[in-house]
């Protein structure tokens, strides 16, 4: 073999998930079809539970030194969503361009060994039983292949997943511009995400947003089209004058593309030892700014599990866990985005439709549960209790528990000793701790997956069973 895990695309996701593998002393060499990163900005937040997985493995501060601001509220729809009630640390976006955090997992990668290829296009591959041969400008051998190559997936479409869903019915189209004033100065501070929209009485709408560059914005419109066609610098500068009057004056189209309400899912995020996670595996609108950061979730859960397997200690059935617990949160955001886009219709009915989820959104209990589908913390794999969801941030000495995550180990936390003897054999991938209290009532200890996900509390079984069926056997 000539590296342990081939992964195709060094966007975020793909970036994520190479970070994830590398600790482990897993190989892991990244391919990436373009010799350079792009220069438009793309998606440009982390969500919540976003930040906290960063935070899990130490990269949060790397990311909130890059970043043009924190972002107090999201959307629904263009309806004002707050976060203060979630139950997090970190109840905002962290407002940062993609290219940010590329740079910033790059740069990660170096530092443990991993290997980046750029310019180089994956062109076909084939799978046995022992692993898989790859082809681009060379033939390499690797024991797994992972599909992060976007939307578009060379690696699906070879792999022959189906991928069904919705064709596009509607453009809208996104444009880094740079502006100046008109009759008003444009906005140099951005804490909002619905607030800064612009919307008319037929559906359509517009934005302007602060990018981290004097000057430079993000201005995103819709104003009906159905079809894809060129973006041209005349439209940029109409749609400005249609939504904005004379406020600000276009000086320079930087980049400009389009992107559609197309919505789709592969029917599987595994087929033998391929892979598919980010916009491989799903595509939706960007509305709530969900994309990357359900991508970079993806790649944190399949990570920790594929680095198991190829250390020898877990059997290949673990990771089937991945496709059945990733699917299911990947389908919901495609319903709350498709939601998103029948709320954004024109007409009586979705205007009035409209004003009754506003109305909706403004009771704190509906606004924290629409709040913690976009933003994450809510995600739940399954089980009695606490289990299968994530372990919140807490304190621990003066410290918090996200800390006890840097190294990518599982870790085990008990308020009584008895808890802790038995993990003693598996002390060299779980940590165990003692703490005075967690974070649920009347719970005596929680093991928690590299992920962060809980996957056991007492009562029940002793721990045993559950450090066997997620780390192995002990020694």
């Amino acid at each position: 073999m000539d590296t342990d895990v081939i992964v195709a695309g060094a966007g975020p996701v793909g970036l994520a998930l190479a970070t994830e593998l590398a600790p482990a002393g897993t190989r892991v060499v990244v391919v990436e079809g373009l010799a350079e990163r792009s220069g438009q900005s793309k998606a440009m937040n982390l969500q919540p539970r976003t930040a906290e997985v960063l935070d899990l493995r130490g990269l949060l501060s790397r990311a909130d030194g890059r970043s043009i601001g924190r972002i107090d509220e999201g959307h629904f729809a263009g309806i004002p969503l707050s976060y203060e009630g979630l139950d997090t640390r970190y109840p905002y976006q962290v407002g940062i361009l993609q290219g940010r955090i590329e740079a910033v997992l790059e740069e990660r990668l170096a530092e443990l060994g991993g290997e980046l290829r750029r310019g180089w296009e994956l062109s076909g591959f084939e799978q046995d039983a022992e692993g898989v041969t790859v082809r681009g400008p060379e033939t390499l051998r690797a024991r797994y292949l992972a599909g992060c190559d976007g939307g578009r997936s060379t690696v699906r479409e070879l792999l022959g997943v189906e991928f069904p869903g919705t064709e596009a019915t509607r453009y809208t189209t996104i444009t880094d511009v740079v502006l100046g004033a008109g009759t008003e100065e444009p906005p140099t501070g951005w804490t909002t995400m619905g607030r800064t929209r612009r919307r008319r009485a037929d559906g359509s709408f517009a934005s302007v947003i602060p990018i981290g560059e004097p000057g430079l914005y993000r201005l995103v419109y819709f104003d009906g089209l159905s079809e894809r066609t060129e973006v041209t610098g005349e439209e940029v500068a109409a749609a400005l004058r249609t939504f904005y009057g004379e406020e600000y004056e276009l000086l320079e189209v930087r980049h400009a593309s389009r992107f559609s309400d197309a919505s789709r899912q592969a029917a599987r995020y595994r087929a033998g030892r391929v892979f598919l996670a980010g916009d491989a595996a799903h595509i939706h609108p960007p509305a709530g700014g969900q994309g990357l950061n359900l991508g970079v979730q993806d790649a944190l859960n399949l990570g920790w599990k594929v680095a198991a397997v190829v250390s020898g200690r877990m059997p290949e059935t673990l990771l089937d866990t991945y496709h059945a617990e990733r699917h299911p949160v990947g389908a919901r955001v495609l319903d709350n985005t498709r939601a998103q886009g029948a709320l954004s219709a024109s007409g009586l009915e979705c205007t009035a439709l409209r004003k009754v989820l506003a109305e909706l959104l403004d009771v704190p209990e509906a606004n924290r549960a629409i709040a913690a589908m976009i933003t994450g913390p809510d995600i739940d794999y399954g089980g009695p209790g606490p289990t299968g969801t994530r372990l919140p941030d807490f304190r621990i000495g003066a410290g918090w528990a996200s800390g006890l995550f840097h190294s990518g180990h599982g870790v085990l936390l008990a308020t009584d000793e008895r808890h802790l003897a038995p993990a003693k054999p598996w002390a060299d991938r779980v940590t165990a701790l003692l703490v005075d209290e967690l974070p649920w009532p009347d719970v005596e200890a929680a093991l928690v997956r590299p992920d962060g996900y809980v996957c056991w509390t007492p009562p029940g079984e002793a721990v045993s069973p559950a450090l066997r069926a997620w780390f192995g056997e002990a020694g």
